[in-house]
């Protein structure tokens, strides 16, 4: 959450900067992750945290959805008007950084989500993950337009990552993961994932 805080910042400052839609995009993509991260808190908060399992799914999915539909929006407009940003220097040394650490963090937040059982952890790995990808297409799309001239590639790719988006918010959205179908008997940590999986199923139903 910190560091996606600092990355919200600087990427927003930079974008306003050199009049750059993807790099205020990416920012506000931080944003978003920030918020994710805020909904994980406020799941494990709770004594019970499968509890809130659904809930958190829910508010999951719809960071999900905000985010593909902004970054949607943005890629269509940058190429019906032919928005030209200036190159950006920060912009570019910002989505290598990212670039770099976000797969770690989209790592260690899976293989905790997993460990508890959690499927909303988990989906705020896959967020991360996104975080990941939208770094490698700002990155492209800087270099492009800084060496090439290329404005059109961010966009083009901008809408590929909006329908993954979609795509894994309607799968929050579901529950999909949760495990409902019938499954033998645990001990241990495993009894843990197992009781939050059935948890999350409950839920569900009464969704």
């Amino acid at each position: 959450m910190s560091y996606n805080a600092v990355e919200a910042v600087v990427a927003i400052s930079a974008g306003l900067v050199a009049g750059s839609i993807a790099l205020v995009g990416f920012g506000l993509d931080s944003i978003v992750e920030v918020s994710s991260g805020l909904i994980i808190l406020w799941q494990f908060r709770h004594p019970i945290p499968e509890s809130r399992e659904r809930r958190a799914l829910r508010l999951m999915a719809l960071s999900f959805f905000a985010l593909a539909g902004y970054v949607a929006f943005e890629a269509v407009r940058g190429l019906a008007s032919g928005h030209e940003p200036e190159p950006s220097g920060v912009g570019i040394g910002l989505a290598t950084a990212s670039l770099l650490i976000m797969p770690f963090l989209s790592w260690a937040q899976r293989r905790t989500g997993r460990s508890l059982g959690s499927d909303a952890v988990v989906a705020d790995s896959t967020q991360t993950l996104l975080c990941t990808y939208l770094s490698a297409v700002l990155l492209l799309g800087l270099v492009l337009n800084a060496t090439l001239g290329w404005t059109w590639a961010d966009p083009v790719a901008g809408l590929v990552i909006a329908a993954v988006a979609v795509r894994e918010g309607l799968g929050a959205w579901r529950g999909e993961g949760c495990g409902c179908a019938g499954a033998p008997a645990y001990d241990g940590a495993e009894a843990v994932a197992a009781s939050s999986a059935d948890t999350c199923c409950t839920s569900a139903a009464e969704g």
